[in-house]
């Protein structure tokens, strides 16, 4: 018990050094970071789902239509109209399908399906951490760089997670989604929120990028669709029957396991802030 705790306790410091670091080391080491993480994730993605025997995803394509769908989101971050970047994308989503006709595998469409969800389910999300990362400048027109919008993403996820864990052991007694997760509280939830305004208002306090009112509704964003993005990745396990989607994190699992929060709360943060902007 004593050793698995101090596993973990390591595993996600260090987890979280590299993350941020990453992230606050500039566009060249987020890109590099991320692209390869979303890489890791897709091919733990096949891996689950071809041992379940739901499919047999083309794993390398896959891998490779993501990194392309990644670094064309941050090229366009860079350089905003050149969507000409997006056709090798295009094209290898083009294969997916075609290649299907020439396999004869069992469940082509099956296939496809998981194939093509690897690219929406993790894929885009990790792509659109580019959105966040890169934001045109008014006085200069030109695109920029700032690692606080992603990484606020990050640790309001953190920070809702311990949170919700805390209130939910010391006061939990209504299950939030019994069916799917059944630790889960409604009173965790709450507390998570709780804490994750908290963050928001801190924030708020360092980097006015965002008013205190938009830096809150951020973090709610965060807390309610990374919840829902929690319970999205466990009905995937539970439908599968495995506990942890791979182990290349002691002590903390799979890839899948570390960004299932993210990879719903990435595009809602993204919908929220194009909304407000409109306003």
């Amino acid at each position: 018990m004593k050793g698995n705790f101090i596993t973990r306790a390591l595993t996600g410091a260090i987890f979280v050094a590299v993350l941020v670091g990453c992230i606050l080391g500039g566009p060249i080491t987020f890109s590099i970071l991320f692209a390869l993480i979303c890489a890791l994730t897709v091919n733990e993605f096949g891996n689950i789902i071809q041992k379940s025997g739901f499919a047999e995803i083309n794993k390398p394509i896959s891998i490779l239509a993501s990194i392309f769908l990644f670094f064309g989101f941050a090229y366009l971050g860079t350089s905003p109209g050149s969507n000409e970047i997006l056709i090798p994308y295009l094209l290898l989503i083009m294969y997916i399908l075609i290649s299907e006709l020439y396999y004869k595998k069992e469940n082509p469409v099956n296939d496809m399906a998981y194939a093509l969800m690897t690219q929406m389910y993790i894929a885009l999300p990790f792509a659109l951490l580019n959105v966040l990362a890169f934001q045109t400048s008014e006085e200069t027109s030109m695109s920029v760089y700032n690692p606080i919008l992603p990484l606020s993403i990050f640790i309001f996820t953190w920070v809702n997670d311990s949170g919700a864990y805390c209130a939910g052991v010391l006061f939990g007694k209504h299950r939030l989604f019994e069916r799917i997760s059944p630790k889960k509280s409604w009173e965790g939830s709450f507390g998570g929120g709780i804490f994750s305004i908290i963050a928001a208002i801190i924030i708020a306090q360092y980097f006015p990028i965002l008013s205190l009112a938009k830096w809150i509704g951020l973090a709610l964003t965060v807390v309610v669709f990374g919840t829902w993005g929690d319970l999205v990745e466990s009905l995937i396990k539970r439908r599968i029957g495995i506990k942890d989607s791979g182990n290349i994190l002691p002590g903390h699992g799979g890839m899948l396991d570390r960004f299932d929060s993210t990879l719903l709360a990435v595009p809602a943060a993204v919908l929220y802030l194009y909304m407000i902007s409109l306003l």
